[in-house]
């Protein structure tokens, strides 16, 4: 990571958990989603590329985010979803998770890029799969974050790295991990072009 370059996320602060669509905030700010399977370290790597320990929260419980969560600065804002997969909730809350998620998708309007979070080890399960065909019906754009980098091999990362570049094109994807420092500036960097190009 290179420490000399400012971070433009580092004074992002909470602001709401909303969990239902009226609970929104104002589209009044450009905004990035992070989206990922429950527990592939999306809140981590939000801390990680707002250089913050403790501002998405984060857990070793499946599906502890159960809501939406905004924060900003400024004129940029980060939308942490809530994750999906195998969390241990019920059908129900399941199926109200899918709904919030979708409903934000097609409706923010302020939307410039999903920060689509995934294991390195695991990559592009069905759920991943059906976000990106189903944002991607929509013009959304995706990057990709392969998270826990450091549990593989260089030679496995960059294979890794290739099958999904290769499987996701146009959409864009890099290496992470939030305790090794790998991929962190060049996550902002793509960010931060978004939210310029806005």
């Amino acid at each position: 990571m290179n420490n000399s370059t400012p971070n433009p996320f580092r004074e992002m602060q909470f602001t709401v958990s909303a969990p239902n669509l009226s609970a929104f905030p104002a589209e009044d700010r450009v905004e990035t989603a992070f989206a990922g399977r429950s527990n592939a370290g999306k809140s981590s790597a939000l801390n990680a590329i707002c250089q913050r320990r403790k501002l998405a929260r984060t857990s070793k419980t499946p599906g502890r985010t159960q809501a939406i969560n905004f924060f900003e600065h400024g004129d940029i804002r980060f939308a942490d979803l809530p994750g999906y997969g195998f969390a241990r909730v019920p059908p129900a809350m399941k199926a109200a998770w899918q709904a919030l998620v979708e409903g934000y998708l097609a409706q923010r309007a302020n939307l410039r890029g999903v920060v689509l979070v995934m294991d390195v080890r695991r990559p592009l399960t069905d759920f991943d799969r059906q976000l990106l065909d189903w944002g991607g019906a929509g013009d959304l754009a995706f990057h990709l974050l392969l998270t826990k980098a450091d549990k593989l091999s260089r030679n496995r990362q960059m294979s890794a790295l290739l099958s999904v570049q290769r499987a996701v094109h146009p959409h864009t994807a890099q290496l992470f991990s939030a305790t090794q420092h790998i991929g962190i500036a060049e996550a902002r960097s793509h960010i931060s072009a978004w939210l310029a190009a806005a």
